[in-house]
């Protein structure tokens, strides 16, 4: 066991807190006054939604949605992405299943790792506690590494329900296809004269992480967040999710991202912004919770080979456009990824020049 004055290292089990059904919440989820979540605002200029079939096939007004999509919002809602609906069905399921396990089955995957307990990225649990006073977010999670096969630790991936590890290997699949085809589209928005520019970075060695997601219902959905502000510090993500409760940060204000049958969102992350010397902006987003319904949600991270060193483009970089972020090593910049979520920062912040 932990020491008993580390046991604030240990988060609570979200999903158990819930099911007690108290009205009183833990201290320790209770965010400031400022920071307390809102209704999201309703824009004029609603989150694109990008036909990926048709802008494959040199669609210019589908081009024009995902140039804007990106430039003013750092995501999209995809359609025509070529994952069946029966697909995105059972893994949600999957997913769901996996969280009404009972919890000693659950905790065989446990990402607290060894007689200390000490936190490791991968397992099932919560994110990286660094301090007693952090607040915690109302959710639980389950981490995966899914490519390269090599770097899969299989005995974390659960044999209940017992269709889990096929589904989500064929899943991955399908989301490995649909991140390169999007990465090329986001070479030509930059500007790049290479198109496969960025999505060759994601290569045989590159890491891809898969994040399960489970925000139970909370009592008091006002006074805490599922998961607070943060930017993926990878290249891209791509996010499947029952219900609505992301919400992005656009010019001051939070918007909803709405969820539609079907559709997955696709946002940038920190890498993007770098290689791309800022033209583009890997957004800012959180999710608030919810009294009436539990949100389970799937994210694909791709990220690139943890010795890779990341850098904006050369040839976006000029007299004009000066580099604006300094080189950085993934391995590092994921390891400070997980310190900057714990702390409510950006880690994107600390590269910039």
């Amino acid at each position: 066991m932990a020491d008993d004055d580390q046991q604030w290292k240990i988060p609570p089990n979200v999903q158990e807190l819930a099911a007690a059904g108290r009205d009183e919440l833990p201290s320790r989820y209770v965010v400031p006054d400022h920071d307390r979540p809102t209704s999201g605002v309703a824009s004029d200029d609603p989150i694109p939604v990008v036909d990926l079939s048709r802008l494959y096939s040199g669609a210019a007004d589908e081009a024009a949605k995902l140039r804007s999509a990106l430039q003013n919002w750092g995501l999209f809602l995809a359609v025509g992405h070529g994952i069946e609906s029966a697909l995105l069905d059972e893994m949600m399921a999957v997913t769901r299943e996996f969280f009404k396990l009972p919890l000693e089955e659950k905790q065989k995957y446990t990402n607290l790792a060894g007689s200390k307990k000490e936190y490791q990225l991968e397992g099932y649990g919560g994110d990286m506690v660094l301090s007693e006073t952090q607040v915690l977010d109302w959710c639980d999670r389950f981490y995966l590494v899914v490519e390269p096969e090599s770097r899969r630790l299989l005995d974390l991936w659960p044999t209940q329900p017992p269709s889990f590890r096929d589904v989500l290997q064929r899943y991955a699949a399908q989301c490995r296809e649909l991140a390169d085809g999007v990465l090329r589209e986001v070479s030509k928005v930059v500007g790049l004269r290479e198109e496969r520019y960025l999505a060759d970075m994601v290569d045989e060695k590159a890491v891809t992480y898969v994040r399960l997601n489970l925000y139970p219902r909370c009592p008091r959905p006002d006074k805490v967040l599922g998961f607070k502000p943060h930017s993926d510090g990878n290249m891209l993500t791509v996010l499947l999710a029952n219900t609505v409760g992301l919400q992005v940060l656009r010019d001051g204000e939070w918007y909803d991202v709405p969820v539609v049958p079907g559709t997955l969102v696709v946002n940038l992350g920190d890498t993007v912004e770098v290689v791309s010397n800022g033209l583009l902006k890997s957004p800012i987003h959180k999710v608030v919770a919810n009294s009436e319904r539990e949100r389970v949600s799937v994210g694909a991270f791709y990220t690139l080979d943890p010795e890779r060193e990341v850098e904006p483009a050369p040839e976006l970089v000029s007299e004009d456009r000066p580099k604006r972020y300094e080189k950085m090593k993934t391995s590092d910049y994921i390891r400070e990824l997980q310190k900057s979520l714990a702390r409510g920062e950006r880690a994107v912040d600390r590269v910039k020049i």
